[in-house]
């Protein structure tokens, strides 16, 4: 299984992807979904579709900037996790990071997620928590 990623403008895609994964998260953290601010951060974010064997079953959106490059969405099909895609997203958004001259890769994550155990593992560290969610980076030397 390889998995490679493109470039995508399938918003009806993404919003159905991050609604079903975070769905649990909002529940327990009393939060809705919002369609006019997640059309707004669509158009502000560089997306791409993760894809295996043609087949879309991920999604990862960054906001890459000379300073640091933010994940503003990594989301995996729930019958693909535990795969190795987180890895390889996160190895994909390093790259882009690094060709953006970023110097650091940051992201936010629910702090019940169990994804915070992978970002540790690859070398994110906590900056900041606040409202459930930390915020995290990697240094890019």
């Amino acid at each position: 299984m390889t998995p490679y990623f493109r470039r995508t403008s399938d918003k009806a895609f993404a919003a159905d992807l991050i609604r079903r994964n975070m769905a649990g998260y909002f529940d327990a953290l009393g939060m809705h979904w919002d369609d006019a601010l997640f059309a707004r951060q669509w158009r502000e974010m560089e997306s791409y579709q993760l894809l295996v064997e043609g087949s879309p079953v991920g999604l990862l959106c960054l906001d890459p900037a000379s300073n640091a490059c933010t994940i503003r969405e990594l989301q995996i099909a729930s019958a693909w996790r535990s795969q190795g895609l987180g890895t390889a997203a996160i190895g994909f958004a390093e790259t882009r990071a690094r060709r953006a001259g970023s110097a650091t890769l940051r992201l936010r994550v629910f702090t019940l997620n169990p994804a915070v155990a992978l970002y540790r593992r690859l070398g994110f560290g906590v900056v900041t928590t606040e409202a459930g969610a930390h915020t995290m980076e990697k240094r890019l030397d």
